[in-house]
């Protein structure tokens, strides 16, 4: 049993192998992966650690193993978009939650500017973390690459544009999401449908858009460009989609917007310009973040599967480190039904 001296100071490996009455190799391998150990003695390692208040001291265990035992959460957007898209909390507080699980830290890094990308890749690239859960990457943006190049394990959450060969990712379903937005305005009576895609170096922006012009042309609806505006997913550049479609196509019934926080910018104009939701406009979002609930009227919109999303990007992440190869998850998204469409 741990005495009261024992208590005092931090406890050592020693203590927890006393304390669970095995070997120090036996802890030493529970707190490397529980391999070559029975469950009895990886149960009794565990209560032990609990019991001594054991924490694992990680600058020590990294000179053994050569890793860092952490994680970056690297996010390739302005810091001001991580506080206004509230997609990136989510995601960054689901991830969080799966590493504390697994007991790693997860470091978050932004990288919306020159300077700050060359600053993180430095710090990636000399090994102060084991992998990087990339976030919000665009076509031609050389992180990818360089983290590549320099062997480091990236899962990106969406389909990263042109590297599909070269690193795992996890994504929604953007593609089918937008088909059944689409559908379901088309179902209800709408035959004027513009869209507010997102920037067309992201894999939303592309998958989205393809997703909304293949609808359009199962449903018989002509293609029409005056219909299609883009914003890069900011509330401020949904407001002026909008106010570029009702110019050049006044009559529209319905939009379908590629983000829920750009169609509360579409809500707005609409407002400025008299037009009722969803009597006279119907608007359809994608993601279902809060920004969907918080608009008025509440926005119906695409659900993305942001916990399952981030779980899976945390396990294929630890499978990159452990060995495996890349590999690919796409989740289904899901018609959420409100009151704006």
């Amino acid at each position: 049993m741990s005495t009261a001296a024992s208590r005092r100071r931090p406890a050592t490996i020693h203590d927890v192998a006393r304390e669970a009455g095995v070997s120090r190799g036996t802890v030493s391998r529970v707190l490397n992966g529980g391999h070559y150990v029975s469950p009895t003695a990886k149960a009794a390692v565990e209560a032990a650690i609990r019991r001594t208040g054991y924490v694992v001291n990680r600058h020590a265990r990294s000179l053994i193993t050569g890793r860092s035992d952490s994680v970056a959460f690297l996010l390739t957007e302005p810091q001001e978009r991580f506080f206004e898209d509230p997609n990136f909390n989510v995601l960054l507080r689901a991830c969080t939650q799966a590493l504390a699980d697994r007991d790693i830290p997860l470091i978050l890094m932004i990288a919306g500017t020159e300077d700050e990308r060359r600053r993180n890749l430095r710090y990636i690239e000399a090994g102060h973390v084991d992998g990087v859960l990339l976030v919000s990457s665009h076509s031609g943006d050389p992180v990818v690459t360089r983290l590549h190049e320099a062997g480091v394990p990236v899962v990106a959450c969406g389909k990263p544009l042109g590297q599909t060969a070269r690193i795992g990712y996890v994504a929604a379903d953007d593609r089918e999401g937008a088909r059944d937005m689409v559908r379901h305005l088309y179902a209800s009576g709408r035959r004027r449908i513009a869209t507010v895609g997102g920037p067309l170096d992201t894999p939303g922006g592309v998958e989205r858009l393809a997703g909304y012009r293949e609808t359009l042309a199962e449903c018989g609806l002509p293609a029409d460009e005056a219909l299609i505006a883009t914003g890069d997913y900011s509330r401020a550049s949904g407001e002026e989609a909008a106010r570029v479609l009702l110019e050049r196509a006044p009559d529209i019934d319905a939009v379908f917007v590629a983000s829920d926080l750009m169609a509360q910018g579409v809500l707005d104009t609409l407002a400025r310009a008299g037009r009722r939701v969803p009597e006279d406009v119907a608007v359809g979002g994608f993601d279902d973040s809060p920004a969907a609930l918080s608009s008025r009227p509440a926005l119906t919109t695409i659900r993305q599967p942001w916990d399952r999303i981030s779980a899976e990007m945390v396990r294929t992440l630890l499978a990159r480190i452990a060995g495996e190869e890349p590999s690919a998850v796409i989740l289904p998204t899901a018609l959420v039904r409100r009151e704006s469409a």
